[in-house]
């Protein structure tokens, strides 16, 4: 079996010969490290991104099979961003930057954490009118100057791209980015805000929900009417933080939830059955409006401080939902036994079935080289 059939057996409990290694990249600060270390080189630090080939290459270096977080994306998010332009320089080297959202963040010189966030270009009607509602409309250029990953290279979608995506000549999973119905309105409105939106003008709030999960509907929709084939539907969200949901679960249900079925009702249509969606964070009371809406497979499944795990979301929920992720990435840090102890932890989730371990987020700078490989030569002899 190739990994592309690995994965998608394990995901839809069918015989497989062994277990998947995967992974969900690495911080910059990681592959710095390691470029410095002489385990990969300057260029593959600086060049590397989810699903590129130089992905590729790293994770094999390491014994990864591949990169779960390996996507077409079309342009289903705010396009064009806002020009990115420094605003004010401090004396001890931080910024004010205006980011490519529209906001004004706090850069830190060497912060590899998200910045700080200062004000936002959206205040309410008039900034969605004058500022964003055109930038969430649908055109065609947001499919056809996406770039593809065929083999080792990129291509643009219209030269090249689009035929080898015709074909299942992969032996790597590659998914269809269907955007995200909330997580990318926080990031230009801010959480603050759109909790104070949802009451003050609920219209509007409607209005932007609807206007993104429109263009999200349509760019999903002309990339599978190209003949294009994927083997996974992937959303992406970041709502959530250690304790639970940043929006009232019952609002997101109620207003994000018909766009979520919409979209997994059209891919489904095109044979797709594997929906997987990317949310940090306590989750669990996410999930519900996920399962309802045609999202079966949730990552990655942080482990976090409220231990995360697929196990009782199983029993909650059955073998409709999958998981991919989970896995505490925190161990790469500290030494082999500590990575044993992490795999005996996992073999009951992966006895479930429907589940493929994954470090839980991006493998932070902490990570020793010699561990993370160490971890997938022991992950490969699990079955």
């Amino acid at each position: 079996m190739n990994n592309r059939e690995r994965i998608m057996a394990v995901l839809n409990y069918e015989k497989y010969d062994r277990l998947p290694v995967v992974h969900f990249g690495f911080w910059t600060e990681t592959l710095q490290k390691w470029a410095a270390e002489g385990r990969i080189s300057t260029d593959e630090a600086k060049n590397w991104s989810d699903g590129n080939p130089i992905d590729a290459i790293i994770g094999q270096k390491l014994g990864f099979d591949c990169n779960y977080y390996s996507c077409f994306y079309p342009y289903n998010r705010l396009y064009p961003s806002f020009e990115s332009k420094i605003l004010k320089t401090f004396p001890d080297g931080s910024m004010h930057v205006l980011n490519g959202d529209g906001v004004i963040v706090l850069q830190m010189p060497d912060a590899g954490s998200i910045p700080s966030e200062i004000e936002h270009l959206f205040k309410g009607r008039k900034e969605w009118e004058e500022h964003y509602k055109h930038r969430f409309q649908f055109n065609s250029d947001r499919v056809l100057k996406a770039n593809v990953r065929v083999n080792d290279k990129m291509a643009p979608f219209d030269n090249g791209g689009l035929e080898f995506l015709k074909s299942d000549n992969r032996d790597y999973i590659y998914g269809l980015h269907c955007g995200s119905l909330f997580g990318q309105i926080r990031n230009f409105i801010g959480v603050e805000n759109c909790s104070y939106l949802y009451v003050d003008d609920e219209s509007l709030f409607d209005e932007i929900i609807s206007t993104i999960g429109e263009l999200s509907y349509q760019t999903v929709k002309a990339v599978l009417e190209t003949g294009a084939k994927f083997d996974f539907a992937h959303f992406w969200e970041d709502i959530c933080y250690k304790n639970g949901p940043l929006v009232t679960p019952a609002v997101f249900d109620e207003k994000a939830g018909p766009h979520y079925k919409r979209i997994t009702d059209l891919v489904k249509q095109y044979g797709i059955n594997i929906i997987s969606l990317d949310c940090d964070g306590m989750i669990d009371s996410l999930i519900p409006t996920w399962l309802d809406n045609g999202v079966n497979t949730m990552f990655p499944i942080e482990v976090g401080t409220w231990n995360a795990s697929i196990a009782p979301w199983r029993e909650k929920y059955g073998k409709e939902l999958r998981g991919v992720g989970g896995m505490n990435k925190n161990v790469f840090a500290l030494d082999y036994a500590a990575v044993d102890a992490e795999i005996e932890r996992l073999k009951p989730l992966i006895e479930l079935g429907g589940y493929i371990p994954c470090p839980d987020h991006r493998i932070p700078p902490d990570a020793k080289w010699d561990n993370v490989q160490y971890y997938c030569e022991k992950m490969r002899n699990v079955v």
